[in-house]
């Protein structure tokens, strides 16, 4: 089987050469470790996504099912190409149009996908926990692609490759997430990533939308910090990712109006500038133009954004890549 990993290694202890996972349900069990092998392997499924034809046949005969409860874009075409550029076989279903509208039950969905033949099954789902539910009544690995407001974390291990490509050794650097941390499941997992990885994280944003409860004990080690104040907040960032602002959130009362949002928390030129010179600027999209994120930052020099969906399929390649041939060791 073709190994397409790159030999380069982050400084520290040598990185594990196999994956011994059966699911990826989040980042916050994840060791440095594991996580530095799927950022190595990573980088070699990106020169593959570099040649005339990049496609390998690594994965032939391995069947991945994305099952989508919820509506995706970047992150169900992601896995599709992904796997596809590994030859793997694929198919897609949401539960729209298939037995979930007639009441079959999750378990009953992943049984009979596991009945059917799917090895890696890639789910997304409303309700927090889905997947995990899903993970014990299935043989077939069970790939997070987001549950609830819960986690994850194939978008925080991607925006974690995106930041090592720029930024290198993360270890010391100062990352900054600012808006509705409260019902954000890719801010948890990139806490946890990012944490495993050396960055110090400040969470930022209205008091209303940023639990305090999320930096638990790695704030007694300092290097977690919850801030309402966002200029503060900026000083010596390294990278500074915005969430998107889901306007249902105003009409719960969570913000007292998008304009006072805006004007308190959008990630702008004049913001920007407090932050270290040429600092990324990071969003897991979709992004509110205008609201969380100015025009001119999310297309700026140091925007890495488009970077970001291009990223996810390498790593997204990689992950599969990983799972699939431990399936098979």
């Amino acid at each position: 089987m073709l190994d397409v990993r790159t030999q380069a290694a982050p400084i520290g202890a040598p990185v594990p050469t196999e994956w011994t996972r059966k699911d990826l349900l989040d980042t916050d069990t994840l060791s440095a470790d594991e996580i530095a092998l799927i950022l190595d392997t990573a980088e070699g499924m990106r020169e593959v996504r570099s040649r005339p034809v990049a496609k390998v046949a690594t994965l032939r005969g391995v069947t991945v099912v994305t099952l989508f409860y919820e509506q995706s874009t970047r992150t169900r075409a992601s896995f599709e190409v992904a796997a596809k550029a590994l030859g793997a076989d694929v198919v897609n279903l949401t539960a729209s149009g298939s037995s979930v509208e007639k009441g079959e039950s999750l378990i009953d969905t992943v049984r009979t996908l596991e009945a059917i033949g799917a090895d890696l099954l890639v789910m997304r789902h409303g309700k927090s926990g889905a997947p995990y539910l899903a993970a014990r009544n299935t043989t077939a690995g069970v790939i997070n692609g987001g549950d609830g407001t819960h986690a994850h974390p194939t978008q925080a291990l991607l925006d974690l490759f995106t930041m090592r490509c720029h930024v290198g050794d993360l270890a010391g650097k100062k990352v900054v997430i600012v808006g509705d941390v409260l019902h954000s499941r890719v801010a948890r997992s990139n806490l946890w990533s990012l944490l495993a990885s050396g960055a110090d994280v400040t969470l930022c944003g209205p008091a209303t939308l940023v639990p305090r409860s999320l930096h638990g004990a790695a704030a007694e080690e300092g290097r977690c910090t919850v801030s309402t104040d966002f200029d503060a907040a900026l000083e010596g960032a390294d990278v500074v990712m915005a969430l998107r602002m889901q306007k249902e959130r105003q009409e719960k009362g969570l913000i007292p109006s998008l304009r006072e949002y805006i004007a308190g928390y959008q990630l702008n030129a004049r913001r920007l500038a407090l932050a270290r010179p040429g600092a990324l600027v990071m969003h897991p999209g979709p992004m509110n133009e205008g609201i969380e994120i100015s025009p001119e930052v999310a297309h700026g020099l140091t925007s890495v954004i488009e970077e970001q969906v291009a990223n996810g399929v390498a790593v997204r390649m990689a992950i599969l890549y990983l799972m699939a041939t431990a399936r098979h060791a």
